[in-house]
């Protein structure tokens, strides 16, 4: 598939447990790796491990808290050993913890940039993935979105969430320029149109309002070969993984 290989966020399909015999299914239809989040490997990492071995999938990175990167560094990185994956990726700052300053946004770039160069050291990478609030411009017009990647420094990278720069109103093709040097892995969400209120108004790639074949040329001046699926409240998890890699395959042909 082009020099992409496209991996499924199990966030996605959270709702409809267990994990490991959602494996052979998300194979089956042409994915290469799965993306992890904590909920999925932290009870038996090993035995994900095995599953993911015995599907034939990759395990393209983990989600995990930038809170543990922070204050239990060596539990998650040996996790990540685990699950076979060499990169975390914090996702998320709780909504509690925010503040609307640049000093508090290159403060979560410092913890970032810290836990990369001790993930370093374990042969681990780092990368952030926004959410729209990172777009929130604040009270002197500046963007957390900047002061956080600034602040971290080159050795974190940036697993770029399109579904969420389009809703933290920004645009996502500015956005792959201005980081085509950081961004390792684009994950392909699509949001419905305004006022959609199934599903929280998140779509399969492709049936939405984002226009992907006007954003796919901008993909190749970017660091990534990984391309990710995403949904986060799915009705029909077997249908988001169907369709979107089924229409991301049209995109890259």
């Amino acid at each position: 598939m082009s020099r992409y290989s496209v991996s499924f966020q199990l966030y996605s399909s959270r709702l409809f447990p267990p994990v490991f015999p959602q494996l052979p299914y998300l194979k089956s239809v042409g994915y290469d790796a799965v993306e992890l989040w904590p909920q999925a490997f932290e009870s038996d990492p090993a035995g994900l491990r095995r599953a993911l071995d015995d599907s034939g999938l990759q395990c393209s990175g983990m989600h995990m808290p930038l809170a543990g990167l922070v204050a239990e560094p060596r539990r998650w990185f040996g996790l990540a050993h685990k699950v076979g994956t060499d990169t975390l990726i914090p996702p998320y700052v709780p909504q509690a913890e925010r503040r609307p300053s640049a000093d508090f946004w290159r403060s979560v770039g410092e913890r970032l940039g810290n836990g990369a160069e001790r993930a370093g050291a374990e042969g681990l990478k780092v990368a952030w993935h926004n959410h729209d609030f990172e777009y929130v411009r604040l009270e002197d017009r500046s963007r957390p979105i900047d002061h956080l990647l600034e602040a971290a420094g080159p050795k974190v990278d940036f697993e770029i969430d399109i579904g969420w720069v389009v809703r933290g109103w920004a645009d996502p093709a500015r956005e792959l320029r201005k980081y085509a040097d950081r961004i390792t892995m684009i994950q392909l969400k699509d949001t419905a149109p305004a006022g959609t209120e199934r599903d929280e108004g998140w779509t399969p790639t492709g049936d939405g309002i984002i226009d992907w074949p006007s954003l796919y040329p901008l993909f190749d001046a970017t660091r990534a070969n990984l391309l990710v699926v995403e949904h986060d409240n799915p009705g029909d998890w077997k249908l988001l993984a169907k369709r979107s890699i089924d229409y991301i395959r049209r995109l890259v042909a």
